[in-house]
């Protein structure tokens, strides 16, 4: 659903009604010998409208909430199994650079993964230092998505961090 939820459902195409010129009749009726034509816009027509096209419309699928807090402890418990979830004491940086970040990474071992942080406030400094690393994402603990923790190879939190994550999904 969070994937089906952000399609955008604008794709369209002109219809005969939509396609501009057509208003007079190409040609009379009879005695021409050729098949009768109303306008020039028939979807037979080069330059005619589209017959059953595509036509704007909403994807939104709502998910029960109930169901959303089953599927994100679903996938926890997964990556836990897998070791995949780890847990600091806390995660905070004293600047904002990339570089002073990267090598946080590599001393976990976790330079060349996919990697997602669940932080439980709004940390400039974690957010300033990693917005330019493609393979991590920092999200909020209170409202991750489903989608953001399966695309992860590892997820990081600190002790804050879980005791809301354990709050939320209980």
């Amino acid at each position: 659903s969070e994937r089906t939820n952000l399609r955008q459902g604008t794709h369209a195409s002109k219809n005969r009604s939509a396609v501009n010129g057509g208003g007079k009749k190409p040609w009379k009726q009879k005695g021409r010998g050729v098949a009768r034509a109303g306008t020039i816009r028939s979807p037979l027509w080069k330059g005619g409208g589209v017959v059953f096209g595509p036509e704007p419309h909403n994807y939104k699928h709502k998910l029960p909430k109930k169901m959303s807090k089953l599927a994100r402890r679903s996938v926890l418990s997964d990556k836990i199994s897998n070791d995949e979830f780890k847990v600091l004491q806390e995660i905070s940086l004293d600047s904002n650079k990339t570089s002073h970040f990267v090598s946080f990474l590599k001393k976990l071992k976790l330079n060349d993964k996919r990697v997602i942080i669940l932080v439980s406030s709004f940390q400039e400094n974690l957010i300033l230092a990693s917005r330019n690393l493609r393979n991590i994402h920092v999200a909020n603990v209170k409202n991750v998505s489903v989608y953001d923790l399966l695309d992860s190879e590892i997820i990081l939190t600190d002790k804050q961090g879980l005791a809301d994550l354990v709050k939320v999904l209980a």
